[in-house]
This record gives C-alpha cells, structure tokens and sequence, in this order.
C-alpha cells in the first residue's frame, strides 16, 4: 500500500481478536501499523504485534526488494508495536535502532538487552536524515507511555503519530472513524489529557499533510476534523449536547424510572437521549458516550450501604479517565436506607468543574407520586436550554437577559449574505431600559464591524465560565473574512436569521442598529432588542475569570525568546522576525513580548 511515493504501508491485520488488551471488544478486528521510508537510506517506522512476526517480516521484504534497511525507529514500546525488535535484529543485523533513552530501558526489560552496539537514542528536536527526507523527533510522554515519540517527515509532510489518531479496527473496516476512535481514545489515553494538549500544541507548529498512525487507518483529508476532535477529547469538553442515562436495576423499578425519564427528556427536546444498563453494556462504549456527551444521569440502587458493584466501577472509569466539565442529576432507589447519591457524589468528589442539578430523585423501591413529580422536575432543568434553543417552546421576550451583561466576554455573530461569523467582545452595555438600549462597540479593523454597517443587525451571546479556551481560539483569533468559523456545524438561528452558539452561553439577544458612533479606531452601535432568550442559569464568563481560569498560562521557564501577548505561543529564539505569524493565533511579531 503506498502513503506517498517514497513512504510503503507495512502493517498487518488482526482478524481474529476479540479482546484488545484484554478488555476491548473490537468486533472489526484491530490494525497494527508500520511504515517504510525508502530513500537513500532505508526507515522502518515500528513493528507489529508478535502473531504476526513472518507477516510483517514478508511485508518488508517484499516491499524492499533486494534492499535492506538502515534503521528501525522505535516510537512506543507496547508490545503490540515492539514485539518484533529482537526478530527484526536477527534478519537485519546491520540496522540501527532509533528510539528514545527511556524506550531502550524497556528493551532491556523485555528483551534482556538495550541493543547498545546499534543503538541511536534520540530526544526532542534531533533529526535523522535518510537522504532527501529529513525526519524530526517530538517528544510525546504519557502519550500514552512515557518513553513514547512521534516522528515528523518534513519532505512528505507525514506526522508519524504512535497511538495518537489511531482506533479500534482493521485497516479497511468499513464504519465511521471518530466512533472507535473516540472508544480507543478514552479508554486508552484518556486519563493523559494534558500530555495531549501538549503534544497537539507542538504539532500545531508543523506542516502536516497526512498522519500515519500506529492504529486504524492514514487520515490524509480535512485533518482539522481529526485534530479538533483530540484538542476536544484531551481538554474533557463535551463533544456533542445530549444527555447520557447510566442505570444499574434489581428489580426493574429504577429501570422504569429510567424509562419514564429518558421519554420525558426527549419530548422535551433533548439531541440524544443514550440509555446504557451497566450490568449488560459494553462498558467502554457506555464510558466513551459519557465523555462525548455534555451530561450524565446516574441512577442507580443502594447497595449493601454502597451502590451497586456495576455503577461503582462505571464511575471509577470515569474519575480514572479525569470526567469534567459536564452536569450530572442522580436518581437514587432504597428501600430502607437510601445512600445512592451520597456515595455517588462522593466518588466523583476528585472530578473537576462538575455542575449538579439541584434536583435529586429519590426512589423508595418503587416510584409514587412524589417521585414521579421529582422526575418532571428534574427533566425540566436538565431540558431548560433545549427548550429555549427550539423557536416553538422559546420565550423570546426574556428580558431577563439583560441581567447577564456585565464586564464579562460575548460572541457577537452575523452574516456576510455568504457565511456566518463570530467575534469576541468585552464592551457590551446597557444605556437605556424605556426603551431598552444595548451599546456595543467593535474595533473597525475587525470583519464583524464591517459586516454589521451593511447588515444593521448582529446577536450578543453571552459566555459562560464552562466555555473552553477553544471558543476564543475560534471566535477571537481568526478573521471571519478568510475563515468559516461555522463550518461543519448546524447551526442555531434566531428569529433575525442570525446564529446562536448552541453551547457555551446563557443568553442572547438580537440587536437591530438603531444609530452608529465613530470613535476613530472603533464604531459604536446603539441597538435596540428584538429578540432575548435566557438558555441557562450558568455564571457569566467575566474578563477578569478569563483571564485568571481559561487563557493558558505560558510556559516560558529557563526558555528564551518571545510569547505572544494573545494566545500564550512562545518563540525560542534570540530575535523575533519581524514578519513572524504566531502559528496558532495568527496573530503577528507586534503581539509579542520578549520573555524577561
């Protein structure tokens, strides 16, 4: 199979698994990927699990002809990647192996030498060149094992990305990737969000084309899907709005309470509505499901003064994996002694920024009247926002609304007669109450104001302290007159055929431009309220909060160089070019600060 013209798929099939290590179950088998770079010189990039040792060992021989190669690169020492070294060594003695200091410690774990005649140990930023091809080593600890590299080939463009992207899977299974992606991706790596992050902002500095991982297939289209998706899972943010139901039942009451709840909140508006019975789900796929939706039922019974054996080691997966930034509602059932939601909310104690609802359900062994009416309550505030969103159930004279501004961060969207656009702003305020009168005021240079003079109208979202560093990534670093801040969403629109962020925000509010004020570098739009709607009760992200809890903070210790006054890149170096663009905000050199 060819990657590019001068880079060969290697890899082999598993067919036959049934249980990927030990607890996964991948229906559609499992792919272990290696790679030859065929230059000058000869790269191997890894090798395959142990049962298919002669396999692979064809496949480079077949693919190489009477070649041999020079060198086998190591990027991760999990056995269904590095079982074949010794083998390899046998067949190619005169190779060299490449691999990072920590990777040849485990060789000699494993196999009961480190190689050291033909080893190359490599950190971050060396170089291998093989001829016309120039590969560069990244770092990439805990991702998701600490001796872990990903390798970059600067010629073709191929980030070569160990674990990262990879899925549960053969090569060519024919099923949607970010599915099993996001099953692997959880389960696996899940717990090492921060190790992600980082390694997505170093990739952030790279040119990439393609990326060849170790699992499932080579992403060569529209790698902003697949990157957007990691940057999502690795920061704990909701992937998708919707409720997951997880629920252990004895005997069936708290099922039928589940039942009657799951119907309620889809009548009620909810997206999706996953229901999982703990004692029979793939416990994997019902953990992945809580991650990628934005909130979590929990009900389950009392248990011997616990809760029941299968929900307890649910949500040890969860805390395992650092659940966050989600809402969680409990329905808890006993007969005598209820203690389900005591012993739930203690366990998810260690889990950060989790919003409870305030009702709580509680069950004496069957639903009556006071539990049932608990039910509908708690469907109602879980629902509040999916029926706010839907124009049928909106109030859209909420002037409530109005209550949320203050000196916090808003997205103003509007449209081009093309395309829908977003900006951050800070400078929204009320003037007037008889009539009620909104000012709000945007620098000329941006592509909003511009749009807003021709259009006369805009929404004000309000931002709320869950909303992630990505909402101002997208909204406050990118100009909406080269880039489609919407694309690949379906978005929400008010009355005024503007969007409304479907996430992130309590209220908005549709302005029409009532009298416009120059004030030289920026505009003034006077506006009255056509439309307001209150989404959620959530605070109202202030610029102080955002600047305190959501920008990243630099990490600019023993470095020298400069950081970007916006987003927080830095840029080693003894001078900043003039003409240098900050690779993830765009922003340019005057936007930088010398580090001190």
């Amino acid at each position: 199979m060819i990657i590019t013209q001068d880079i060969k798929y290697i890899g082999v099939n598993d067919r036959k698994i049934d249980l990927f290590e030990g607890q996964y179950k991948v229906p559609n088998g499992m792919a272990y990927n290696s790679y030859a770079i065929i230059d000058e010189k000869i790269a191997i990039m890894d090798t395959v699990d142990v049962n298919f040792t002669h396999e692979w060992l064809d496949n480079i021989q077949n693919t190489l002809g009477s070649r041999k190669p020079d060198f086998l690169i190591v990027q991760h020492m999990e056995p269904d990647h590095s079982a074949n070294i010794a083998n390899f060594v046998k067949a190619y003695p005169d190779a060299k192996l490449v691999a990072s200091a920590k990777a040849f410690n485990m060789m000699q774990n494993f196999f009961g030498t480190d190689f050291a005649d033909s080893r190359i140990v490599v950190g971050e930023g060396d170089t291998l060149s093989l001829g016309k091809h120039v590969l560069t080593f990244v770092t990439a600890p805990m991702v998701h094992w600490p001796e872990v590299i990903v390798t970059y080939d600067s010629t073709d463009k191929v980030l070569f990305s160990a674990d990262g992207f990879g899925k549960f899977g053969a090569w060519d299974a024919d099923e949607p990737w970010a599915d099993e992606a996001r099953r692997y991706y959880i389960g696996i790596v899940g717990k090492y969000g921060a190790q992600v992050q980082a390694l997505l902002k170093k990739a952030a500095g790279l040119d990439i084309e393609k990326i060849c991982p170790l699992h499932g297939p080579v992403l060569t289209e529209n790698l902003g899907y697949y990157l957007g998706l990691y940057d999502t899972w690795s920061s704990y943010q909701p992937e998708e709005e919707g409720i997951v139901i997880a629920y252990t039942s004895v005997y069936g009451n708290t099922k039928k309470a589940v039942i009657r709840l799951a119907d309620k909140l889809k009548a009620n508006g909810c997206p999706k509505v996953t229901v999982y019975d703990l004692a029979r789900c793939d416990m994997a796929q019902a953990v992945s499901d809580a991650f990628r939706y934005s909130k979590l039922i929990l009900a389950t019974t009392t248990y011997n003064a616990d809760i029941f054996p299968f929900m307890r080691e649910f949500i040890d997966h969860l805390t395992e994996r650092n659940f966050s930034n989600r809402t969680v509602a409990l329905v808890e059932n006993g007969s005598w002694a209820p203690m389900a939601a005591k012993v739930m909310k203690g366990m998810l104690e260690k889990c950060k920024n989790i919003t409870y609802t305030d009702t709580t359900v509680k069950i004496l062994s069957a639903l009556n009247d006071d539990s049932k009416a608990q039910i509908d309550e708690l469907c109602n505030e879980l629902c509040m926002e999916y029926l706010a969103r839907q124009d049928s159930t909106a109030n859209k004279n909420d002037l409530s609304a109005l209550f949320n501004i203050g000196y916090g961060l808003y997205v103003v969207t509007s449209n081009d007669g093309k395309k829908d656009n977003g900006l951050i702003v800070n400078t929204v305020t009320q003037v007037t109450n008889t009539p009620n009168r909104l000012a709000v005021t945007i620098n000329k240079e941006n592509y909003s104001h511009h749009i807003i003079k021709q259009t006369g109208i805009m929404n004000i979202n309000c931002l709320t302290v869950d909303a992630p560093f990505a909402v101002f990534e997208k909204f406050g670093f990118l100009s909406g007159r080269n880039v489609n801040k919407f694309e690949g969403c379906e978005p929400l629109r008010s009355d005024n055929g503007l969007v409304f962020l479907p996430r992130y925000i309590n209220s908005f509010m549709s302005l029409k431009v009532e009298q416009y004020v120059d004030l030289d570098t920026h505009g003034m739009f006077i506006c009255s309220v056509t439309e307001a709607r209150v989404i959620s009760d959530r605070e109202t992200m202030t610029y102080s909060y955002y600047h305190a809890n959501v920008k990243p903070k630099p990490d600019t210790d023993g470095k020298k160089g400069y950081v970007c006054k916006i987003c927080g890149y830095v840029y080693e170096g003894d001078e900043l070019p003039e003409d240098f663009v900050c690779p993830l905000c765009k922003h340019g050199a005057a936007d930088f600060e010398e580090i001190k």
